[in-house]
């Protein structure tokens, strides 16, 4: 389970990473797509860093976003197994707990999350990024918003949709959990 001293190493983990790729912040930051002012609060850690933005610098890097998340390279090729409660916990926006349930299985297409909806906060702004996304409901009720239209998820239900379009979900009426699958993007 990743505490709060853990999620702080990240941006030096990305620092350290493109300054021994020898890639400078101009560079990065044009890469993902983002104002060099941006990236570099990124990287200072003045700034939480979106996970969309997390896949975009490992992708760049050519590296597993685990690596980023836990300093160590996924371990499995065959099959991984998650045990309930010990996927690797990050908080990157308010409101949204992600539980990364095949952070240790090597080169995987798909990235599973179980991702816990706190309804006391205010909910993130929407994202983009590339590839698909399956959500499924497994507890209370998430509202999903892509593009411009909303979509009531009660337990039990799913959507998918192009992750291109603005995206979010919100929790309704108490606390809600789905499980997300984002596809990632192919190199």
């Amino acid at each position: 389970m990743e505490t709060h001293d853990e999620l702080r190493q990240i941006p030096g983990r990305i620092k350290e990473l493109r300054e021994v790729l020898e890639i400078s912040a101009l560079d990065m930051a044009h890469d993902i797509a983002l104002p060099l002012a941006t990236y570099l609060r990124y990287e200072e850690g003045s700034l939480d860093i979106p996970v969309s933005v997390l896949y975009k610098i490992a992708a760049r890097c050519d590296i597993d976003v685990t690596a980023l998340l836990t300093g160590d390279d996924p371990r499995m090729d065959m099959a991984s197994v998650c045990r309930s409660g010990q996927g690797i916990r990050v908080e990157r926006y308010p409101g949204y707990e992600f539980s990364s349930l095949a952070y240790n299985f090597k080169h995987r297409n798909l990235e599973p999350l179980l991702v816990f909806l706190d309804p006391s906060k205010e909910p993130a702004a929407p994202v983009c990024h590339d590839g698909q996304e399956f959500n499924y409901c497994v507890e209370g009720t998430v509202r999903v918003n892509v593009g411009q239209r909303s979509y009531l998820l009660h337990s039990g239900d799913s959507i998918y949709f192009d992750a291109q379009l603005p995206h979010g979900q919100a929790a309704v009426d108490g606390p809600a959990r789905f499980l997300t699958i984002i596809q990632k993007t192919v190199r």
